[in-house]
C-alpha cells in the first residue's frame, strides 16, 4: 500500500473516484473547478493507493489564497477494503503530518456533510462510524456537530422590533466587541478558543478570518440601544459560494432580552436587499439560543456537519 499525496498526472484517477455512502463528497465538476481556482491542489490531495489502483482519498480544502489546507472536505475508502476506518487512519495521519511539517499552524479539521435525520438511519450512522474513528485516531479529537441551515426569498425578511440602531465603526471598536461576546458564548469553537489562547486572541482571531471571508467589510455594524449603549454586532458575509450570515452576537450584559432576534434581523434584510436568493448560516447544536433564533427567523435545517478538529488548532 502507498499512501501519498497527488500529482498533476493523478488528476484523472482522482476524479474518477465516487462515493456510495450517504454523505457528503466532492463530485468530479467541482474538484476540477475549484483544482483551476487554487482551493484544491494535487499536494493538499492525498491518495492510498495498492496495485495502481486509488483505494482511498482525502481532499483537503483552502481559499485561493491560502498557504496550506483549512479543512478536509471528502473523506473515502473503497468498500473493498477490510477495515476502512484503518486505512483511513494512515491517511489522515500522513496528510496532517505532512501540512505539520510544512509550517500549519493549525491543522485542518474535517466537516462531514451528513442529512438531518442521521441518527435514525443506519446506513448514515455506519459511514459516520469509519470516519470518526479515523479522525479520533489520527489527533482530530474535538468533536462538535453543527446545524447547516438557509434562508430564502419566499420565507419573507424576519420583522424587526425596532430596537436597536446599526452603526459604522472602526476596526478596533469591532475587536472589542468581539472580546465582549465571546464571554460566556456557547458556541464551541469560540469557547476551546478562549480556553486555549485567551480572549484577546480569540477575539482577534475572529475577526481576521472574517475580514478575510468574501463579505465586504463595509456591511459589518454595531448594534446599539436607543441610549446608544452597545448591544452587540451584526456581520455579513459570503462564501466563496453564496451569501451568509457570518457572526453575530449580543454582549453578556444585554442577553436575555431577545435582541439577538434583531441582530438576526439586520442580517437577513441586509443579504436579501442585496438580492440574495440563499442565505446560509451555521450554529452548534449546543447552542440551542442560537438555533431557537434561526427557527424563528425562518430559517431551515438542510444539513448536519460533524467537525472534527486537533485540540488547541
Amino acid at each position: 500500500m502507498i499512501i501519498r499525496p497527488t500529482t498533476e498526472a493523478d488528476l484523472e484517477r482522482v476524479v474518477a473516484v465516487t462515493v456510495d455512502e450517504p454523505v457528503g463528497w466532492i463530485e468530479a465538476a467541482r474538484y476540477v473547478d475549484e483544482l483551476g481556482q487554487g482551493m484544491y491542489r494535487p499536494e493538499w490531495t492525498w491518495i492510498a493507493e495498492e496495485d495502481d489502483r486509488v483505494v482511498a482519498r482525502a481532499l483537503w480544502w483552502g481559499q485561493a489564497s491560502s498557504t496550506h489546507p483549512i479543512a478536509l472536505d471528502c473523506l473515502h475508502v473503497d468498500g473493498s477494503v477490510a477495515d476502512p476506518s484503518a486505512l483511513a487512519t494512515e491517511l489522515l495521519t500522513a496528510g496532517l503530518g505532512a501540512f505539520a511539517s510544512q509550517g500549519a499552524s493549525r491543522l485542518p479539521l474535517y466537516n462531514l456533510t451528513l442529512r438531518p435525520d442521521w441518527r435514525s438511519d443506519p446506513a448514515v450512522a455506519g459511514a459516520l462510524a469509519w470516519r470518526r474513528t479515523a479522525a479520533l485516531a489520527a489527533g482530530l479529537t474535538d468533536e462538535v456537530e453543527r446545524l447547516r441551515l438557509e434562508w430564502r426569498p419566499e420565507s419573507g425578511v424576519p420583522r424587526s422590533r425596532g430596537r436597536l440602531t446599526f452603526t459604522e465603526a472602526t476596526d478596533e471598536e469591532f475587536l472589542e466587541v468581539f472580546r465582549r461576546i465571546a464571554q460566556g458564548s456557547l458556541d464551541g469553537e469560540t469557547r476551546r478558543n478562549l480556553a486555549t489562547l485567551g480572549p484577546e486572541a480569540t477575539a482577534r482571531e475572529e475577526m481576521d478570518f472574517y475580514l478575510g471571508c468574501p463579505g465586504e467589510r463595509e456591511w459589518w455594524r454595531l448594534a446599539r440601544t436607543p441610549e446608544g449603549e452597545i448591544a452587540g454586532l451584526a456581520v455579513p458575509s459570503a462564501t466563496p459560494y453564496n451569501r451568509n450570515v457570518g457572526y453575530l452576537g449580543v454582549v453578556p450584559e444585554f442577553r436575555g432580552h431577545g435582541y439577538v432576534d434583531d441582530v438576526l434581523a439586520e442580517i437577513t434584510r441586509v443579504q436579501a436587499e442585496s438580492g440574495a436568493e440563499l442565505i446560509t448560516a451555521t450554529t452548534d447544536t449546543g447552542n440551542a439560543p442560537m438555533a431557537a433564533a434561526f427557527a424563528r427567523a425562518s430559517y431551515r435545517t438542510t444539513e448536519i456537519r460533524m467537525i472534527y478538529s486537533a485540540p488547541g488548532s
